[in-house]
């Protein structure tokens, strides 16, 4: 059994690791998140009061309140994975980014490297801080490169995907200079339950079940990786309790679609509902719509806007034996019927 405190614990990902660990081990987590507007803790609710979890508000640039947390709860190994993410966002205004991505990484790293030499021999030779990132810090591929591996160059092009870059270089960092056992891993797109509804899949959702314009940039070709949330979970502990120490490893999911196509299956999914009468419950909104790809609506493209994400995973597969399991169509029909209950009036 292990104590495992994880940052961004209320966030998107960060909720279903927790809610993976919690009903598939027995270890204990402290869940250390900010609670800005991308956190949920609807997405905790099943576990909030079991006695293996505990929760702390807390900012990760507090580098304060970080030692005392820690100090009283001794944890055996970190999971990072507080970030803000939205490149929209990051592009609009990139303080934000720099501060809690990158000096929240400082901060994290060094409250976690006094704590680290403070533990005996056997337990600083257990412990662990796993750093989750992105395929973003890569940059973009064409449509007939091969995908990028752990060791690709970096080149990022938006303001967050930079931010994440600098906090996995300092992650390197600390392991090099200072001996601190760390693993990586860079993700590919997650979708699935309690994703904020500025990501694209819930996005589309929520206006497609408004009546409203499915805003897509530029030509919609761009290509994603798309990985099931529930799949990413069981990587991200696999890696922080099997990773090897100083490795990083690619997560996703091998399954690429161009935001047209996959905005076109959400529409298609919707019509199957509605015409099934599971829609009742919007029909003012939806009253009008009697094709949901009507509603589609190309608009200016995005700044930068890369054009497409894949990831090599052969290493988690071959040295962790781990794949992604669920098929996409079959997750993008629980993904949507969970949203429409979700945010039924």
């Amino acid at each position: 059994m292990k104590k495992i405190l994880i940052t961004g614990g209320a966030g998107f990902i960060g909720s279903a690791v927790i809610r993976y660990i919690l009903n598939h081990t027995q270890d204990q987590i402290i869940n250390l998140d900010k609670l800005t507007y991308a956190s949920n803790l609807d997405a905790l609710a099943t576990v909030v009061d079991r006695p293996d979890y505990y929760f702390e508000q807390v900012d990760i640039v507090d580098t304060t309140r970080l030692s005392e947390i820690f100090q009283h709860y001794q944890p055996d190994c970190v999971m990072h994975l507080a970030a803000e993410s939205h490149v929209d966002r990051s592009i609009a205004g990139a303080a934000a980014f720099i501060q809690t991505n990158i000096v929240g990484t400082y901060a994290l790293l060094e409250v976690t490297r006094q704590y680290w030499l403070s533990l005996d021999n056997t337990r600083k030779a257990h412990f662990r801080f796993h750093h989750v990132s992105t395929d973003e810090v890569f940059g973009d591929l064409d449509f007939h490169q091969a995908a990028f591996t752990e060791t690709s160059p970096y080149r990022p092009s938006s303001p967050y995907s930079a931010s994440k870059a600098s906090s996995d270089h300092l992650v390197r960092a600390w392991h090099r200079t200072y001996g601190l056992p760390i693993v990586m891993s860079n993700c590919t797109n997650n979708y699935g339950f309690y994703q904020h509804t500025e990501k694209l899949i819930p996005f589309m959702l929520c206006q497609a079940l408004q009546g409203k314009p499915l805003t897509i940039y530029g030509n919609g070709q761009q290509v994603r990786d798309w990985l099931f949330v529930e799949d990413h979970a069981q990587a991200l502990y696999l890696v922080l309790t099997q990773g090897k120490t100083g490795e990083s490893y690619n997560i996703g999911a091998r399954c690429e679609y161009s935001n047209i196509a996959l905005v076109t299956m959400l529409c298609e999914i919707l019509n199957q509902l509605k015409q099934a009468g599971k829609l009742v419950a919007f029909s003012e909104q939806i009253g009008h719509v009697t094709d949901f790809k009507q509603l589609i609506t190309f608009v200016q493209d995005r700044p930068g806007h890369d054009l497409r994400y894949a990831l090599d995973t052969a290493k988690i597969q071959q040295h962790l034996g781990w794949s992604a399991k669920t098929d996409f169509e079959a997750g993008l029909r629980q993904t949507v019927a969970w949203y429409v209950d979700y945010l039924s009036p």
